[in-house]
Formats: structure tokens, C-alpha cells, sequence
């Protein structure tokens, strides 16, 4: 992997969880980060102690003023920030579109803005966020699993087709982190991700071996590889074994639901819940 001394780097939803652990690991190598969180105050508190710059907004805009931030160019670009709300096909529309926003879009619109000028250098960095629910499911969360499922395809998508233009992209799929995420994943979030829960700074050191390695798929989660395997190889006996965990959640939950709203980034309201992406 090359030096990362003076590379200009963005994280979004860095105010705290994953997003706060790679934008310390990326200022502890040298780099020069923007921090850009929903919450201006949290961004502006990471910013301060790893000596970054505070971009506070939107993610879905971060990439404009992050790029003046750091004076024209922004060679990494970790597209963190997220959304997990709970629930299926009940789920009201406003709710799908913010996880599809927040989840694929914004991931969209800042390679759209990133990519001619990586293009044109031959060099550029588009680390995703992503979620072992992308190479997988997650159980009581509709909008989440199929929103993570896109943003994979998306990653999978750029790094097929500019990967020899010289853009690297790495899918970051962790299973559970312990984040405010977690905290807001219910009954599903007990029994499937708190047991095998790691903490934000192993998220960070797992990117940067896959960096060393030029490795697309970040897996925190030594189980995760296996569980990838089996849904490929044996589809149907995953999906029984997944649907059992269905079951076993409705039981614990006691009236057949997997628990309240989660989201990725910061802000939080009843319903969901914003981190640096728990799972």
C-alpha cells in the first residue's frame, strides 16, 4: 500500500462508531481528513482531536465542499454513512426511500462526482460501507438488507469496470460493531449481532490490511467468509437455517416482531437509527 501521508481523504458519518475509526486510522497515517457527519457538533469533535477538518451536512453532498476543504482533490473517498430502519413490506414508503437515499444514492452521486477526476489522474480510492447484510440479509430488516445488497452492486460494479483506470474500491461487510446502531437494532440486534460484536477500531484495521492487500472484500468477521459460502452453495439450507433465526427472534420478541427502527450516520428519531454501521 502506498504512503497515505498528505493524501486527502473524506469519511462520512464520522461523527462517532466506524466512521470516527477510520477517519483516526487515516489521520494516524498521515492523511489530511474531513470529517462529515449530520451533527455538526460530533464532526466537529473528531475533527478537532485527529486534527482533521469538520465538513458537517448531508452525505448525499458531502463531496463538494469536503473537496474545497481539502483544496481541490480528494484522492479517498469512504462512503460510511447510512441508514437501517426495521420492519418489511409494511414499512411506509418515506422510510424506504430515506434507507435508499442514504444507502445507494449517496454512493452514487459521489462517484459521479468523483470519478473524472480520478479518471483523468488514474488514481482514486471509493471505500463503501457496506454491511455483512449486503452479502447476506438481515433478518427484520427489509429496507436495510436490500438497500446493503444494492450498495454491494454498486462497489462490485465500479470496481469492474475502472479498476484498470486505476480507482480501488473495497466493500467493507462487517457483522455486528458495537456502535449507538446496535443499541437500536431490537431484539433481532440480541440475538444476531450482539454475541459476536467487535469494537469500531477492528473495523478500520481490517480496511487497511484489505488496502495492503488490494483486496475488494473487507470482511472484520472471521465467520462471515463461511456464511457467504454456504448461501452460495447451498441456498436453500441457508435459508432455512436464516428462517430459523426468524422464528427464534419471534419467540424472544414475544408478538412476532423483531423490534423497533435502527439507522447509520448520527441523528436519530423513534424509528431509526444513524451510525457508522453496526452490521
Amino acid at each position: 500500500m502506498e504512503s497515505l501521508r498528505d493524501s486527502a481523504v473524506v469519511v462520512t458519518g464520522a461523527g462517532g462508531g466506524i466512521g470516527a475509526a477510520l477517519a483516526r486510522r487515516f489521520a494516524a497515517e498521515g492523511a489530511r481528513v474531513v470529517v462529515n457527519d449530520l451533527d455538526p457538533d460530533r464532526a466537529r469533535a473528531v475533527a478537532d482531536e485527529i486534527g482533521g477538518i469538520a465538513v458537517p451536512g448531508d452525505a448525499a453532498t458531502a463531496v463538494a465542499p469536503a473537496r474545497e476543504a481539502l483544496g481541490g482533490t480528494v484522492d479517498t473517498f469512504c462512503a460510511n454513512a447510512g441508514l437501517g430502519t426495521e420492519g418489511g413490506p409494511e414499512t411506509p414508503d418515506a422510510r424506504w426511500n430515506a434507507a435508499w437515499d442514504l444507502n445507494v444514492m449517496a454512493h452514487v452521486r459521489a462517484a459521479r462526482e468523483l470519478l473524472p477526476d480520478w479518471l483523468e489522474r488514474g488514481r482514486g480510492r471509493f471505500v463503501s460501507t457496506v454491511s455483512a447484510a449486503g452479502l447476506l440479509t438481515m433478518v427484520g430488516s427489509a429496507p436495510y438488507s436490500v438497500t446493503k445488497h444494492a450498495a454491494l452492486a454498486f462497489a462490485e460494479w465500479l470496481s469492474v469496470t475502472y479498476r484498470h483506470r486505476g480507482v480501488d474500491v473495497h466493500a467493507i461487510c462487517p457483522e455486528g460493531v458495537r456502535t449507538d446502531m446496535l443499541e437500536a437494532t431490537g431484539t433481532a440486534g440480541d440475538v444476531v449481532l450482539r454475541p459476536g460484536a467487535i469494537a469500531p477500531e477492528a473495523v478500520a484495521d481490517a480496511l487497511f490490511a484489505a488496502l495492503a492487500e488490494g483486496r475488494f472484500l473487507v470482511l472484520p468477521h472471521a465467520t462471515t467468509q463461511g456464511h457467504y459460502t454456504a448461501r452460495a452453495t447451498g441456498t436453500d439450507n441457508w435459508l432455512s437455517a436464516m428462517n430459523h433465526l426468524q422464528q427464534k427472534i419471534e419467540r424472544r420478541a414475544g408478538d412476532g416482531q423483531a423490534g423497533d427502527g435502527a439507522q447509520h450516520g448520527t441523528r436519530k428519531d423513534p424509528a431509526d437509527a444513524r451510525e457508522g454501521e453496526p452490521a
